[in-house]
């Protein structure tokens, strides 16, 4: 695929960011303009390996193909990589944009160079899609009579909802928060995704008839035993929303912030008021620190920032990772390196040095007489995670945000149903079909399987609509 020695004429080159000094400013989303020649030439580097490792199981869960649209796009046939685009993923522009991109580390071309930039070729080919007028509403021709609920509007509910619509069945997602989009409106900020390409891909999904009920909070306001007896179907989609906490003293009492409600907080307004209603957790000229890394603890380091923050710091219970893979990590494994994500990059330019500190234990949260945060209690720890003596420090910190991980779904949906749950109290279903152990209701991604990426939600929405479609009808010709 792609051009035949371009692997070996072409060095690696991401699309490039925005600069820091201008993002920082604003939540618009990091992205610059896609450049068709650039993309062309990253493009020829995708080699013909044999085995595209890029979409088996160690790479893309979706099964994306692609060295097709590689390809394509080498060749400047944009519109045929698109159709390659969608038959693996209702949803490139989201995956585009906020995948970690497994598909990348698994890039037979990574063995021995950089990889393919998979990611931003996906995200142009998406981007171009919209903007030529070639991604369109496509309602179904006809109807089977058949109704669907779904519960829950993050990546794997649209997908699910997608897919079941599309079969001809009538759908209706559920969702408790004021907006549609679960993770993708409220967990994700807008620089990272911007939410009028949410509000995009819903509104195609209304036109093609996928009903969306907002404040639908299923188990409180609305009955879940009466909205099973009023579908054939009823999938679970609600995602792994119980935050890992940190109970250590001092906990409760301002100042200390799950990252979720920061994040969520922050976005609402955003889109509410510009911020201007005063209803969110603001980090203007705060002494801010973030527990936990990955994604989430870097979209909250990038949100504070841009708020205003006085000082930032990220801490990290594991040790610094390699700069190259471990013998432990080989290739096609998804490789745990050092790498430095948009809001590492914004800290070290705006107070000069990467905000990172690993090898960190919380100890203790520091409050004054009015049990206000004044900042915590640390000690460090050794590769087996043990404390290290002596090592203890004190931290100022006016606002702490816990960013590490989310540890199963939210059960109160669960109370007056009683399905079973598997020993880390996640929705038992079976991989095969979805089913839970409540006739008619089947679970999916997150809520099934624990916290995972967006394309793997996406994926499992699709898994799981094409096997209640099979229960509903006999046979199936979803993919």
């Amino acid at each position: 695929m792609g051009k035949t020695t371009g692997f070996k004429e072409f060095e690696q080159k991401a699309e490039p960011y925005r600069e820091v000094s201008e993002r920082l400013l604003d939540f618009k989303e990091l992205y610059t303009p896609h450049d068709d020649e650039h993309l062309q030439t990253q493009g020829a580097r995708c080699m013909d390996c044999g085995v595209p490792f890029c979409q088996s199981n160690n790479g893309c869960p979706s099964s994306n193909l692609i060295p097709e649209w590689n390809d394509l796009v080498y060749k400047g046939r944009w519109r045929e990589a698109l159709d390659r685009l969608h038959k693996t993923n209702n949803f490139p522009e989201f995956t585009g944009r906020v995948c970690p991109a497994p598909c990348e580390g698994a890039c037979v071309l990574g063995i021995t160079d950089l990889p393919v930039t998979i990611k931003n070729i996906e995200n142009a080919i998406i981007d171009r899609g919209f903007d030529s007028g070639w991604v369109v509403a496509q309602p179904p021709a006809q109807r089977t009579g058949k109704k669907v609920a779904v519960v829950g509007s993050g990546p794997s509910g649209l997908a699910a909802a997608a897919q079941l619509n599309r079969a001809g069945h009538q759908v209706t997602v559920f969702e408790r928060a004021d907006r549609i989009g679960g993770l993708l409106m409220y967990g994700i900020p807008n620089m990272k995704l911007d939410k009028q390409v949410v509000d995009r891909r819903i509104n195609l999904l209304r036109e093609e008839g996928i009903e969306f009920q907002v404040n639908a909070d299923i188990g409180k306001n609305v009955d879940i035993k009466t909205l099973i007896d009023n579908h054939d179907a009823l999938l679970l989609a609600t995602g792994a929303t119980e935050a890992r906490d940190l109970p250590i003293p001092n906990r409760e009492g301002p100042g200390v912030h799950l990252a979720m409600e920061f994040l969520t907080l922050n976005t609402k307004s955003l889109l509410d008021s510009n911020h201007k209603d005063g209803q969110y957790i603001s980090a203007k000229d705060k002494d801010v620190i973030v527990i936990g890394g990955g994604d989430t603890g870097t979209d909250c380091i990038g949100t504070a920032l841009r708020h205003g923050c006085k000082s930032l710091v990220n801490f990290e219970l594991l040790p610094h990772p390699p700069a190259e893979r471990a013998a432990n990590n080989p290739w096609p494994l998804y490789p745990r390196i050092h790498r430095v994500d948009y809001g590492h990059a914004e800290v070290a330019e705006k107070f000069g040095d990467d905000p990172r500190v690993y090898s960190i234990m919380s100890q203790e949260f520091l409050r004054d007489t009015d049990n206000n945060l004044t900042g915590i209690k640390t000690i460090n720890v050794d590769d087996k995670l043990q404390p290290v003596a002596g090592s203890e420090k004190t931290w100022k910190a006016d606002l702490i945000f816990l960013s590490m991980g989310f540890l199963r779904p939210e059960h109160y949906l669960n109370e007056s149903l009683g399905l079973d749950l598997d020993d880390r109290g996640n929705f038992t279903a079976d991989k095969l079909n979805f089913r839970t152990s409540v006739p008619k209701v089947y679970a999916a991604a997150d809520c099934r399987r624990g916290q995972d990426l967006v394309v793997r939600a996406i994926n499992e929405g699709r898994e799981a609509a094409r096997e209640i479609d099979r229960d509903l009808m006999g046979n199936t010709q979803l993919p």
